[in-house]
């Protein structure tokens, strides 16, 4: 792995995951030692985290970590619920329905991965990724997939901030479970229909247990 992927990857996780917090300021002479490499490669890194709107240039002050408001999340939401109602439908009419129909099954098996005794539900998130994957497959639409994936990048720091006690991630993976389900039957409607609830509740969610002003611990 070259040296500016691998700053990449370091500072895009501690963003995501927020080990590094809003407005953190990102030197380069400091990250440079923390993470092994030279000036040149957290540079690099730097610029492509700008492009995609984790970090931001804040004047004198160098290259600092993004916030996300109330505000920011109802207009990745906004445009969420626009993409991923679209890939849904073109999934049911373009996608291979045994495919979906495997994860339907996995999805409804998905209380055990989220009673399993790992706080950060890694096996549930693996199963959620395998369905967005399977997604991104099946429309046939470049574009459509690469913007999704932008947005998910967000949405992942979006999740974190949010209290997803076991209540709210069962029902999500009977959401998940749902959608999936009109794809494999090839419910174009359905799919959008369900992806669309799924996105409602999730916003909702989010917005009654997040308070973006407050210090965030985790």
């Amino acid at each position: 792995m070259r040296a500016s992927d691998k700053a990449y990857a370091a500072l895009r996780e501690d963003i995501i995951e927020w080990r590094l917090a809003p407005g953190t300021v990102l030197a380069e002479v400091e990250q440079s030692e923390r993470l092994g490499v030279s000036r040149t490669p957290v540079r690099e890194a730097l610029s492509r985290l700008n492009a995609e709107g984790l970090t931001t240039a804040a004047g004198g002050r160098g290259v600092v970590v993004t916030d996300i408001s109330l505000e920011d999340i109802d207009e990745m939401f906004e445009l969420r619920a626009t993409l991923e109602g679209k890939a849904a439908a073109l999934a049911a009419e373009r996608g291979e329905r045994a495919v979906f129909a495997q994860l339907h099954a996995d999805l409804l098996r998905a209380p055990e991965l989220i009673s399993q005794d790992d706080p950060a539900r890694h096996e549930y998130y693996a199963l959620v990724g395998r369905l967005d994957e399977a997604i991104d497959a099946a429309i046939s639409n470049s574009y459509l997939a690469q913007a999704m994936r932008s947005l998910r990048v967000h949405l992942v720091r979006v999740r974190r901030l949010a209290a997803d006690d076991a209540a709210r991630l069962n029902a999500a993976a009977a959401e998940h479970a749902a959608i999936a389900e009109a794809i494999a039957a090839g419910n174009a409607k359905l799919a959008e229909a369900a992806t669309t609830v799924h996105l409602h509740r999730s916003l909702s969610h989010v917005k009654a247990t997040h308070s973006p002003n407050e210090e965030h611990h985790g």
